[in-house]
């Protein structure tokens, strides 16, 4: 079955996926196939997959017309806007040929170094991108939350940050716990390279209650649960994220990419595309 393209597409966002072939990717391709702004112009994947030269929307049951490529300038060609949730070596090697290419990115990749982060931002000068740890609407309105609590929490209670993801996540902790610890740290006034505690084990002594502790759990098929504690004596606040479906990341990933339609340069985070500043 062939999907019919729509006569005004000369006003979509054209959008290419990176990692077309991964549960990631073939969410964030359903998801723009059942946007009538958008529509999918790259597909890509890495060079040996078998997915490579099949077309894109095959799992659907349609025939989008746009095969998956390991070339990424192939890929990129006819698109405005590269969608990326793989593998930090991998989301620079596709900026820059973005950057070349005047390509807009949205990046949800995690785990990326301090430098990593610095060649981002200098890329950045020369394209517009968006980049955000978890592009869920629902956890950033929760780092907004997040925010409000630590700054009026600030003495007497004890911080610590829960996440439980599948078994198949590379990085500990998540790329989102390691974000609600920023926001918190940033609203006290602290450090987060100071302050954090990643692992506890034998005789520790009493806790510090400068630190922001960290814990992660990797089991089963878990999408993503997150738990920020805030304990004090007498009472607990915890404020909780639960992910039931990719789905949320696709749509915010969306809303991303319909963000940059009005920028030209600069780095972006998912504050800016929900106006929480």
């Amino acid at each position: 079955m062939t999907e019919p393209i729509s006569s005004s597409s000369t006003a979509l966002r054209r959008i290419a996926v990176a990692g077309a072939s991964g549960r990631m990717g073939r969410m964030l391709i359903e998801a723009v196939r059942n946007a009538d702004d958008c529509r999918l112009a790259g597909a890509l994947d890495v060079p040996g997959s078998t997915a490579v030269g099949t077309d894109a929307a095959a799992f659907l049951g349609f025939t989008s017309g746009v095969a998956i490529a390991s070339d990424l300038r192939t890929g990129l060609k006819d698109a405005q806007v590269l969608i990326d949730f793989t593998r930090p070596e991998g989301t620079l090697a596709h900026l820059a040929v973005c950057r070349e290419m005047g390509v807009q990115a949205v990046i949800g990749t995690t785990g990326f170094s301090d430098a990593q982060k610095a060649e981002i931002a200098e890329i950045a000068r020369d394209i517009a991108i968006v980049m955000a740890p978890n592009m869920s609407v629902g956890v950033n309105v929760t780092f907004k939350l997040l925010e409000m609590a630590a700054k009026a929490l600030s003495t007497g209670y004890d911080i610590e940050i829960i996440e439980a993801h599948h078994r198949h996540k590379v990085d500990a902790p998540s790329g989102t716990a390691l974000k609600m610890g920023e926001v918190i740290a940033e609203a006290l006034g602290r450090d987060l390279k100071e302050c954090a505690v990643y692992a506890r084990e034998g005789i520790t002594g009493e806790r510090d209650p400068s630190t922001i502790g960290f814990s992660a759990i990797r089991g089963g098929d878990i999408v993503g649960d997150h738990t920020v504690l805030f304990a004090g004596i007498g009472e607990r606040i915890e404020i909780t994220h639960k992910s039931a479906s990719r789905t949320t990341y696709a749509q915010g990933s969306l809303r991303a990419a319909r963000f940059l339609a009005t920028q030209k340069t600069g780095l972006f985070d998912m504050f800016d595309v929900l106006g929480l500043r």
